[in-house]
């Protein structure tokens, strides 16, 4: 008799579970549902999946060969300065003094920019 019992409560609070949730702001669904649909037009296509992978591989590849590229400068410019005691006046002079055997080329469409004073390299 109590199994019953407690059949019948979990299945009324299924039920309350399983209500209508409560009227929410219907412009602020619709702006959802219309840009998930233009992401998913664009990403969710079954067929694309490969090229989206490599895609994705290719520009991951490309981020860590930069932020890989600037810590191997930073690490020379902080070598020089601790051997030398200064920073050097150009990232050529890393070179010429044997701390970088030769600087990477920056990726495409950007330079290095160094500013002997701090130290720091970064791209533009």
């Amino acid at each position: 008799m109590k199994t019953n019992w407690i059949y019948a409560l979990a299945f009324s609070l299924t039920l309350v579970a399983c209500g209508e949730s409560p009227k929410t702001d219907n412009s602020a669904k619709e702006n959802k549902k219309s840009k998930s649909a233009e992401t998913a037009s664009k990403d969710d296509n079954p067929l694309l999946a490969p090229v989206n992978y490599v895609g994705a591989l290719g520009r991951a590849k490309n981020i860590s060969e930069k932020k890989i590229n600037l810590a191997n400068i930073q690490n020379a410019i902080n070598q020089f300065k601790a051997v030398e005691g200064h920073y050097p006046k150009s990232l050529v002079e890393l070179v010429k003094e044997g701390y970088y055997a030769k600087l990477p080329a920056p990726p495409k469409g950007k330079r290095y920019l160094y500013n002997s004073k701090t130290g720091q390299v970064g791209l533009k």
